[in-house]
């Protein structure tokens, strides 16, 4: 679920700064975009860290 938030937060970004770069205006300035990234490293970190903690638990019960 938050690798999928990730993702599409992530897709997000993407759009916004392929709009920027085809000359239309984006809808999200520096400010916006620099929030939308933290929420993106954030989602991925909770999400690779909550994968390793499954894993842990995975080995724990061999």
């Amino acid at each position: 679920m938050l690798l999928a938030i990730a993702s599409v937060l992530f897709a997000i970004f993407v759009t916004n700064v392929a709009i920027g770069s085809f000359g239309g205006s984006p809808f999200l300035g520096n400010v916006g975009e620099m929030l939308l990234l933290f929420a993106v490293s954030i989602a991925f970190v909770a999400a690779v860290l909550r994968g390793e903690a499954d894993e842990k638990i995975r080995q724990e019960q061999r």
